[in-house]
């Protein structure tokens, strides 16, 4: 993900490992699909139960790396698609139950063109070449954001690409794309109102769930759990305005690494 700007967050935890403190969360959306992982293939110290169910990832920095080595912004861009699909990977391999990646935020439509136009073609090229691959591997996608401000070959591209795997159950793969947590709510709100302007619902009946089924990452639909960690790469203490509803209860994670640099 290209930076973008929003408030900055505060909470750092020192280990992936370490369990909230915080009161319970809402009953999370079911988990189904993925079993864990054996013992033998996780890392030294960490055990199939203690892994996170669903791993949220702000992939920044990957600009930073390739001007750091007098490199165009898409060497950068092509690095941390490498990286991404390591972290699916892993991710699969590990029996972690979902993985959602912040690809593109709405901010990020303020970038140079050339550079907006190079993504969104990456974009519809891994999201092209990977179906195979999800298929074989059991993997269902999820694009979420505003789909009409992306290219309409990417849009079709997208919208195959989650009809072929929508029957996969071993790891659920959503990228956000042209995402931003703010109008997500704004529209979950409206989508609410025009409810209650038709006497569909009743004010009084919304609550959390009805609220969280309108949401881009609706639960309700998809069976995906809220996520339980949410990583963000690069050295930025701040959310960037990516799942500001579903991350209430996520255990946040930052690191000084830039994302095409993480190691498992």
């Amino acid at each position: 993900m290209l930076p973008s700007h929003s408030p900055a967050a505060t909470h750092q935890l020192p280990t992936f490992a370490r369990r909230s403190t915080r009161p319970a969360a809402p009953p999370p959306c079911p988990r189904a699909g993925a079993a864990p992982a054996p013992e033998s293939l996780l890392p030294r110290g960490l055990r199939a139960e203690s892994l996170p169910r669903h791993v949220a990832v702000v992939m920044d920095g990957n600009a930073r790396w390739a001007r750091a080595r007098g490199l165009p912004s898409a060497a950068g861009h092509e690095a941390g698609r490498r990286a991404l699909e390591e972290t699916v990977r892993l991710s699969r391999a590990w029996g972690i139950r979902a993985l959602t990646a912040f690809a593109f935020s709405n901010e990020n439509w303020s970038r140079p063109k050339v550079e907006v136009d190079f993504l969104m073609r990456l974009f519809e090229r891994v999201i092209h070449d990977s179906v195979a691959e999800f298929l074989r591997e059991g993997i269902r996608l999820h694009v979420i954001g505003d789909s009409s401000r992306l290219p309409i070959s990417l849009q079709k591209i997208a919208t195959e690409a989650e009809e072929a795997t929508r029957n996969n159950s071993q790891l659920d793969l959503t990228l956000a794309i042209s995402y931003s947590g703010r109008t997500d709510i704004v529209q979950a709100c409206r989508k609410l109102a025009q409810k209650v302007q038709s006497k569909v619902l009743a004010a009084e009946d919304i609550d959390e769930a009805l609220f969280a089924d309108e949401l881009a990452t609706s639960c309700a639909a998809d069976e995906l759990p809220y996520p339980d960690l949410l990583i963000r790469t690069s050295g930025e203490l701040r959310l960037s305005n990516f799942l500001l509803w579903q991350s209430a209860y996520s255990e946040l994670f930052f690191t000084d690494t830039l994302y095409v640099m993480v190691e498992k």
